[in-house]
């Protein structure tokens, strides 16, 4: 389940990409099918332990093309360990509201992209993550969890003071938005209530069949009530210094 949306975010064989805060690591196996150069960095160990095995997993089914290459390794998204201007893509997914100095995560994001090279951030959208933090204080007062809830035009503000350009944004996942509605209001921890259960089986049709209807109701639903809000960004050229005779 993919929230980037890679018809608007283009990605070319050979682009050294940086999936910040993977997880478990579903960007970062989309971009290995399609040709990148791949870097998964996360702070989890276990995590990175299991994306490491799935890319080799790939490699050995043949699922990336030939000289692509995938590494997943743990890191610091505030002290990332690549030198300036490594990267021709990053993407950082449902991370920066976990981190209390996001303004800190994005200059290092910035520090590692390429001057002309893209970056996509997706977060919690402000009014169906209002509606979780309202329905229950265990959704986001746990370790690790949501310290904040961006507004779209907050965010959108935080990438231009950092140096880089927003050029599009949308809505993803209006399907799973009720799902964590009827998980808060019935407990974030309890998965055997009836309306969860079978929201949740909904959810995996959707996923592992992608039937028509679920899609229409997906795009339907993605501007009025999307899980996530997804914006993408170029880091401008800078311009270089007059020479003077």
């Amino acid at each position: 389940m993919l929230t980037v949306d890679f018809s608007r975010f283009p990605l070319a064989p050979g682009d050294r990409v940086l999936d910040l805060g993977c997880g478990a690591g579903r960007h970062a196996f989309e971009c290995y099918r399609r040709g990148a150069n791949v870097v998964a960095l996360d702070r989890d160990g276990d995590e990175i332990r299991e994306v490491a095995k799935w890319f080799a997993a790939m490699k050995e089914a043949g699922e990336a093309p030939a000289g692509a290459s995938a590494t997943a390794m743990e890191g610091d998204a505030l002290q990332l360990p690549f030198p300036d201007e490594s990267f021709d893509v990053v993407i950082i997914s449902e991370v920066m509201e976990h981190i209390p100095d996001d303004k800190g995560v994005l200059a290092e994001m910035v520090r590692v992209l390429r001057p002309g090279g893209r970056i996509a951030v997706t977060v919690p959208r402000y009014g169906p993550e209002k509606v979780c933090w309202a329905l229950s204080d265990a959704y986001h007062e746990v370790e690790g969890g949501h310290i904040r809830i961006y507004r779209a035009d907050e965010l959108l503000e935080r990438m231009r003071e950092a140096g880089l350009r927003p050029y599009g944004t949308h809505h993803a996942h209006g399907l799973h938005s009720p799902y964590w509605w009827l998980k808060c209001a019935f407990g974030v921890d309890n998965d055997q209530a009836l309306p969860v259960k079978a929201y949740h089986k909904l959810l995996v049709w959707d996923i592992m069949k992608k039937p028509l209807v679920t899609r229409v109701a997906e795009r339907a639903l993605n501007p009025l009530i999307g899980k996530s809000f997804v914006a993408y960004a170029t880091k401008p050229h800078t311009p270089r210094a007059e020479v003077r005779p």
